[in-house]
């Protein structure tokens, strides 16, 4: 079934955002609870709030699963009766069960959120919080950057796509789970954290001092380059980008740009309506994303929103492993409908969107993978991602030297297309 967009309304997270106080993540999904029926209630929907309804809770074990939860319910028992630090914490068990539950799944992006995690991970498209500024990854065996958020603490101390987190102010963190290590990161700004850091490519360790800070996320910035060129980078897909990015395209349009220039590089991703929103001001019409589910239901496309201020006008994308999800699905579509070249390296591969449902009594949420998105042309990056179709590595002496033969590529192509 197609979806018609039109106006703003709760949206899309993903897998593993993990910002708050330390970072962020890749950000793809549906906030509130799947209906039941096959009329999906999503934020495609416009006009339609999704509320954050909680599950209902039930006060004992449904007669038909009685049988099913005779173990667990003789383990809860074990546990009061026979644990030799008593009395146990009953909060702890119930979540434990939940993380448990959802671990099971073998699935990266289905978890449980506690209740202080949950705000954080809410709070942070607001695009302003405390930390050191980074999105990670805590699916493999170590903390790992997707990307440092421009102009952030973890950004100036110089840590890149990839560095992975060994220890934490001299503790070593091998064999530690790392959603704990993230919280070890945890910390109001001010303070310094020291993080030893494995680099591909590079053999030695080394460490890395971060003074933890507020961070406040420009969720777009812009400015006229040469020969009337407009450049727009977009750090996430948050609460207000889409309203940023029409402002300063209108801008940008009224100083007399010929073509843009847009960046999507260390975009970890945001709200997939967002993405919608954010593609269809360089795409006419057509399908923007597709979701597709592992059940009989039909296909959900997201289409083109009307009034889009740059589909006419040529545009490059600029993407590399750092960007990802929202960011994935911009550039995507872009490419598909041939809109201008993708510039860069390899993006991040998340190609799957995620439906997050607070639980009662404010005991934090579940965030559970429903559906696997496509490109336009029904093409799946998940752990795969965009192939750019002008390739260009940054190197060890770019970065040293603050050079940028992405963006220089960029700015190339660009002037071809204007030719």
């Amino acid at each position: 079934m197609k979806k018609f967009l039109q106006i703003t309304l709760i949206a899309a997270l993903s897998g593993f955002l993990l910002l708050a106080t330390f970072a962020g993540g890749i950000l793809v999904g549906h906030f509130g609870q799947i209906p039941a029926v096959d009329a999906l209630l999503t934020d495609a929907e416009r006009g339609l709030e999704i509320k954050a309804t909680p599950v209902a809770a039930t006060k004992a074990t449904p007669e038909d699963l009685q049988t099913l939860f005779e173990p667990f319910w003789e383990a809860w028992e074990l546990i009061h009766r026979d644990y030799v630090d008593q009395p146990v914490n009953d909060v702890e068990l119930m979540r434990g069960a939940i993380r448990g539950m959802l671990d099971s799944l073998g699935d990266d992006h289905t978890s449980y959120m506690d209740p202080v995690t949950f705000k954080e991970e809410n709070d942070s498209l607001a695009g302003n919080y405390e930390g050191i500024g980074a999105y990670v990854d805590t699916t493999g065996d170590y903390l790992t950057v997707i990307s440092p958020i421009p102009s952030s603490p973890a950004e100036k101390a110089g840590l890149r796509a990839g560095d992975m987190v060994v220890k934490i102010d001299g503790v070593d963190m091998v064999g530690v789970d790392p959603e704990k290590v993230r919280q070890k990161v945890l910390g109001p700004a001010g303070s310094i954290v020291v993080l030893t850091i494995q680099r591909k490519g590079e053999e030695e360790l080394f460490d890395v001092s971060i003074t933890r800070a507020e961070i406040v996320i420009a969720s777009v910035e812009s400015k006229m380059l040469q020969n009337d060129l407009g450049y727009i980078k977009l750090n996430t897909f948050g609460d207000t980008t889409t309203t940023e990015l029409v402002s300063q395209l209108e801008t940008l349009k009224a100083d007399g740009a010929r073509g843009y220039i847009l960046d999507l590089r260390n975009n970890g991703g945001g709200y997939l309506q967002t993405a919608v929103e954010v593609a269809s001001q360089f795409v006419a019409k057509g399908t923007i994303v597709i979701e597709k589910y592992g059940d009989e239901r039909q296909n959900d496309e997201y289409t083109a929103i009307a009034g889009g201020l740059a589909t006419d006008v040529p545009v490059v994308v600029l993407i590399n492993e750092g960007s990802a999800s929202a960011s994935e699905i911009v550039a995507g579509a872009l490419q598909d409908y041939k809109r201008g070249p993708l510039v860069g390296a390899t993006s991040y591969g998340k190609g799957s969107v995620q439906i997050w449902t607070p639980l009662s009594n404010d005991q934090g949420a579940v965030r559970i993978t429903i559906a696997k998105w496509l490109t336009p042309l029904e093409r799946t990056i998940h752990k795969v991602g965009l192939t750019p179709d002008v390739a260009v590595e940054m190197t060890e002496d770019d970065f040293i030297n603050n050079l940028d033969p992405q963006l220089d590529a960029a700015v190339v192509e660009l002037e071809k297309l204007l030719q």
